[in-house]
């Protein structure tokens, strides 16, 4: 207090130093003057500099090196103990598709690209969060009522519109209320039916059921359309409507630009990052799609340098990836299955079950497994307990045995009777017609199967279609005898589209047009059984069930191989329904980063 007053009275214009600064002051002068009395200055330094021998030289000069950098890495050794690398805003990467966009619209998506692109555009009221959850996303919050007729949301009120709009209840009720009209022919539609939709406030919303359907949270990831802006859209001319290749929502992404080739066709897309993004900015400021037309004009790009990161490529062809590292391969495990669908309604021969057991036992899915470069896994059910593991417990499987398959087949009369190696059966040939899809995959699983059914005495025809080919001739009419196809489960599992009896006709898709008034009572009580240790009880006794009538031989699920560029970082591998659920996270993916403090 005394200096603070002789400060003061002897006529000082600022406040003299605290009490710590002073002693500071102090210590540095204290310091200052020991060191300059203990350490040489330049001149004895040159001096001791001059008489040493060279060796010696060098050796203070080391030694002198080793400890200006003992003092520098020090406190650099220091920063990076106490901080990490960080995602850092910047960046961006060229992904390559196979097929282009036709409609990046969430009511009206057709092709994976679709798909792809619409994921990173349009937000759901719910998402995947990669682990087979679902998470609010527009939605802040919900809940289900104790009946499970009701659902409640409070929708997030940060949320803006790619045009700046404020989003609402009234979007999600025009999106829903279109998907429900049956002018506008949306794909949607089935999964809408029957659902009253109840406003109760612009953030505050229910949606009605009228009977409970514990799948129904499958649907809510649907993305919501802006109403002002579509909302004026007549249905015959909504497909039409720029905005399905120009469009506006309330995703990470933004659409930036697009590129035609002089035909019309889509060469690329340009996104960019939504600033404004409800989940916060996107680190990675663009992406780039640019489309192919098959698998094989995709990897040849990625070899010239093209794109750096590939949409989900079939494992045999990894192998023709030039520069692998370059790439992370990311394997993510689908809920799909492939399978042969046998139609006994086209082939009395099938409507045989010894035939069918003996078909079954004669597939070696070790070596199918092996064709697909090790990319997936063997199945016995529809409900792929390897990702769904409530479902493995006295799974009943059909081994490879060709042995017991050829007996069979002999205790059913089924005989090589002229030595040709072929059966037959009072004159009826033992001959199944395969159809299968035209890709390459697929042509090697069907050579298999042929070459497996042939050596127990199966005459087989195998008939490969080009996809839309396949639809039309004989996938919507059901005109195949067996067919080798693949479906897609739901993160929540619902086979009711794929075997209730209801859905043997298209669009419905049940391929083996199985009907069992006990998987059919199993499947409807199922979706209305709310807890999920009782829905997984009756789900257990459909699949018992189904693996016993063998309508159908359950062959491999196959991951998802996404070979992402290697500058990409925070992608999550886990499980997602579809394809294009990997960019659910993509606002955190990021390429470039920074020093944080931990």
């Amino acid at each position: 207090m005394a200096d603070d007053l002789d400060f003061f009275y002897s006529g000082g214009l600022t406040p003299p130093p605290p009490k710590k600064e002073k002693i500071r002051g102090k210590a540095e002068r204290f310091f200052k003057k020991y060191l300059k009395n203990r350490l040489p200055d330049k001149r004895k330094i040159k001096s001791l500099i001059a008489i040493l021998s060279k060796k010696e030289r060098r050796a203070v000069i080391g030694l002198a090196l080793v400890i200006i950098g003992s003092v520098i890495a020090l406190p650099i050794g220091y920063y990076f103990k106490i901080t990490e690398a960080g995602p850092d805003f910047g960046g961006s990467f060229t992904e390559g598709l196979v097929g282009e966009p036709r409609f990046i619209n969430p009511l009206f998506l057709q092709t994976d690209s679709d798909r792809d692109l619409s994921q990173l555009i349009y937000s759901g009221l719910l998402k995947n969060n990669g682990r087979g959850n679902f998470i609010p996303d527009l939605a802040e919050s919900f809940s289900v009522s104790d009946d499970g007729l009701v659902y409640r949301f409070n929708l997030r009120k940060n949320v803006k519109w790619h045009d700046g709009k404020t989003f609402s209840a009234d979007d999600v009720i025009f999106t829903v209320k279109t998907a429900q009209n049956q002018d506008f022919s949306s794909p949607q539609r089935v999964n809408w039916q029957g659902v009253e939709t109840i406003k109760i406030d612009d953030f505050t919303f229910e949606f009605k059921l009228k009977t409970p359907y514990a799948q129904f949270i499958n649907n809510l990831n649907l993305g919501i359309l802006p109403a002002h802006l579509w909302q004026e859209i007549k249905p015959a001319n909504f497909l039409l409507y720029e905005l399905n290749l120009k469009p506006i929502g309330t995703g990470p992404y933004k659409f930036f630009k697009l590129k035609k080739d002089r035909l019309g066709r889509l060469n690329s897309f340009q996104f960019i990052a939504n600033k404004d993004y409800f989940l916060g900015r996107p680190f990675i400021d663009s992406i780039e799609f640019k489309f192919y037309s098959t698998e094989e004009d995709l990897i040849q790009a990625f070899n010239l340098s093209g794109a750096e990161s590939l949409s989900g490529i079939n494992p045999t062809n990894l192998k023709s990836l030039r520069f692998p590292g370059k790439i992370n391969l990311r394997k993510v495990k689908m809920p799909r299955y492939f399978a042969v669908f046998f139609n006994q309604n086209q082939s009395s021969v099938l409507s045989d079950k010894n035939v069918r057991l003996a078909l079954a036992h004669s597939i070696n899915k070790d070596a199918i497994i092996e064709s697909i470069s090790g990319a997936g896994f063997k199945i016995d059910s529809p409900m792929i307990p390897e990702i769904f593991p409530d479902f493995e417990a006295n799974l009943k499987k059909y081994d490879y045995n060709p042995d017991f398959a050829r007996q069979i087949l002999d205790n059913s009369d089924w005989r090589d009777e002229d030595g040709d190696g072929r059966r037959s059966k009072k004159g009826q040939a033992l001959e199944v017609e395969l159809v299968l899809p035209l890709k390459k995959e697929l042509a090697l699983i069907g050579d298999l199967l042929k070459k497996n059914w042939e050596e127990i005495g199966v005459k087989v025809n195998l008939v490969p279609a080009p996809i839309t080919e396949l639809q039309q001739k004989y996938i919507q009419p059901r005109t195949y005898q067996a067919l080798l196809f693949g479906e897609v489960l739901n993160v929540e599992p619902d086979p009711f589209s794929f075997w209730h009896s209801t859905q043997k006709k298209d669009p419905g898709l049940n391929l083996a047009l199985y009907d069992s008034d006990g998987a059919d009572k199993l499947l409807e009580e199922a979706r209305q059984t709310l807890n999920p240790i009782a829905r997984a009880a009756k789900y257990k006794d459909f699949q018992n069930l189904i693996i016993e009538d063998l309508p159908a031989v359950f062959l491999y699920s196959l991951n998802f191989i996404y070979p992402q560029a290697e500058k990409i970082k925070g992608f999550e591998d886990t499980l997602y329904g579809l394809p294009s659920e990997r960019f659910a996270n993509i606002n955190k993916w990021h390429i470039e980063t920074k020093r944080i403090r931990k």
